[in-house]
């Protein structure tokens, strides 16, 4: 049964995104290793990653089937080429925007709300698993109770301000499994399970 995996990076102080958008800072373990892993997907962009982070990164794309996401990441990915290296994938948004959507692409828009687009997306995963990318999409399968499990790339940096990955948390605590830990260079690789309520 497909399992809905929010995967993000984020600083030490829990920003995704520095203040002005930027993404370099919480992104940069991908680029200081010595071991190269190609995404793939359309618009292919080998990554250099330690030996530890690229094992963790390809035992976890491998469990992948689809991706769930919003506008904001939709936009920053430039539509991933129109093809998601993870499999279709299902952004969020109010409306559809223009040249969308697009022959031969696996980009799928979803207007009538994140139970909609959760459904589409584990249909669509064959049975793996559902990554979950975007601090507010994340933060809406938290709020609705439908997150299995948060894996967190931790970078080694503090950006004082920016986009929060959990801001908006409609209800606090929410209490994790316990973490299984992997350490990269210049990131920490965290896993937990979400307890249902």
């Amino acid at each position: 049964m497909s399992k809905l995996v929010a995967v993000m990076s984020m600083s030490l102080d829990g920003f995704v995104a520095d203040s002005t958008g930027g993404l370099g800072e919480v992104f940069a373990w991908n680029f200081t290793g010595d071991v190269t892993v190609d995404l793939g997907g359309a618009a292919p962009m080998p990554l250099k990653m330690s030996q530890p982070s690229a094992d963790h990164f390809q035992a976890l794309s491998a469990s992948l089937g689809a991706v769930l996401t919003g506008r904001r990441t939709f936009e920053t990915a430039d539509g991933w080429g129109g093809n998601h290296a993870w499999g279709p994938a299902f952004v969020l948004a109010h409306q559809i925007p223009d040249g969308w959507p697009r022959a031969e692409s696996t980009v799928n828009f979803v207007t009538d709300g994140i139970e909609s687009a959760v459904k589409q997306a584990k249909e669509a995963a064959n049975g793996k698993d559902v990554a979950v990318h975007g601090a507010d999409t994340i933060q809406q399968c938290l709020n609705a109770g439908l997150l299995d499990e948060i894996n967190v790339d931790i970078a080694a940096v503090l950006l004082g301000s920016g986009v929060r990955l959990f801001d908006h948390l409609a209800t606090t605590p929410a209490i994790l499994g316990d973490p299984i830990v992997m350490a990269g260079v210049g990131v920490t690789h965290l896993r937990y399970a979400v307890r249902k309520a």
